[in-house]
């Protein structure tokens, strides 16, 4: 199979990208991605002499870009370009809008005019909203994104659904939770705490830190998006989750007793406007349908995350320079400073 593989230098990109090469030795890629502040060549270092392997640096936006990458033809376009961080879309929406939802129009058209047999949009839990103490999102549960970022990628689903409805293209769409694993931007909660803590960092935790996560590693969500791209049945949507619900505070505490340090490094900031207080993902049909289940132990998998990041610390600290440090101050500067202030205070 000859695959196009959008947002490839990104973290679950990459994961992919890397899995498929190893599990399909005829199967080739092009990965496009812009190398925005969350793709990184890299991430691709393994694979980038690869002949079976092709990167082209272009924004899934670009008409003309995206024509190129798909050069002589691609049997199918997995999508994974997308703007991602929640606190991001709350600063500025209009770079999710771009790219998130005219992006992957952009990429619907292209997969039509070029006869591309099949279109993966790859999504996320946080369309369906926030859960109460019980229950969890099955593909049924209706849409309610509650962030700019869930509404960009609930209306790029949308778009996917009505290409295929409306055009007859074979398109699937994956929905997962939370992701961890190795290569994954430090904005995010897990590489974020573990970066912090090694380098004997305050962790800044949301409200009272009791936001319940369902956490999936990205070797089991990249498996997932594998077969329902090969196996799948066209015009579904597919839920991936790892079953695992976890406290953010718990989170936390994990990572600080498995790396030595004191859980006084845990500060408790400012929560996150409009935050969502739970997800959680209802997988049946996936595993009914395709035979399809997490491997990974998430005790286990979360310390070989940290491992990870212990053995490649030049990697991340490499990432955590320049723009990223102007994006620390802003979103976390100011509430760390005020926690300090409130500690104080109480003492």
């Amino acid at each position: 199979m000859r695959l196009l593989v959008t947002g490839g230098a990104g973290f679950i990109g990459a994961n992919y990208v890397q899995q498929v090469l190893a599990a399909h030795p005829d199967d080739s890629i092009v990965t496009l991605d812009l190398l925005t502040y969350a793709g990184n060549l890299a991430n691709l270092e393994s694979v980038l002499d690869d002949p079976r392997h092709r990167f082209v640096r272009g924004d899934i936006a670009d008409r003309a870009a995206v024509a190129a990458a798909i050069g002589d033809g691609v049997d199918a376009i997995v999508n994974f370009a997308a703007e991602s961080h929640v606190d991001r879309s709350i600063a500025d929406a209009g770079a999710f809008l771009a790219t998130n939802v005219l992006g992957t129009q952009v990429l619907l058209d292209a997969a039509r005019a070029h006869g591309v047999g099949r279109f993966l949009q790859v999504s996320t839990d946080e369309v369906y909203g926030s859960l109460g103490p019980s229950g969890a999102f099955s593909e049924e549960t209706p849409l309610a994104p509650n962030s700019p970022y869930a509404a960009s990628k609930a209306a790029a689903d949308l778009l996917v659904r009505a290409a295929h409805h409306t055009h007859g293209l074979p398109a699937f769409v994956t929905r997962c939770s939370n992701n961890y694993g190795p290569y994954q931007f430090p904005e995010k909660l897990i590489p974020l705490f573990v970066t912090n803590a090694l380098a004997d960092q305050p962790l800044p935790l949301y409200g009272d830190g009791r936001q319940v996560r369902d956490w999936i590693h990205v070797e089991d969500h990249c498996r997932g998006i594998d077969l329902v791209l090969r196996e799948g049945r066209v015009g579904e949507v597919y839920n991936l989750g790892g079953g695992n619900e976890r406290e953010n505070i718990e989170i936390a505490g994990c990572i600080l007793e498995t790396l030595g340090k004191p859980r006084s490094l845990i500060r408790h900031v400012t929560d996150r406007l409009g935050h969502d207080r739970r997800y959680a993902i209802d997988a049946r049909k996936i595993e009914r349908e395709l035979g399809w289940k997490p491997r990974r132990d998430f005790a286990r998998g979360l310390r070989d995350t940290i491992e990870w990041y212990r053995a490649h610390r030049a990697w991340w600290e490499a990432v955590r320079s320049g723009a990223y440090l102007d994006y620390y101050e802003g979103m976390y500067g100011q509430r760390l400073r005020g926690a300090a202030g409130a500690e104080e205070d109480r003492t």
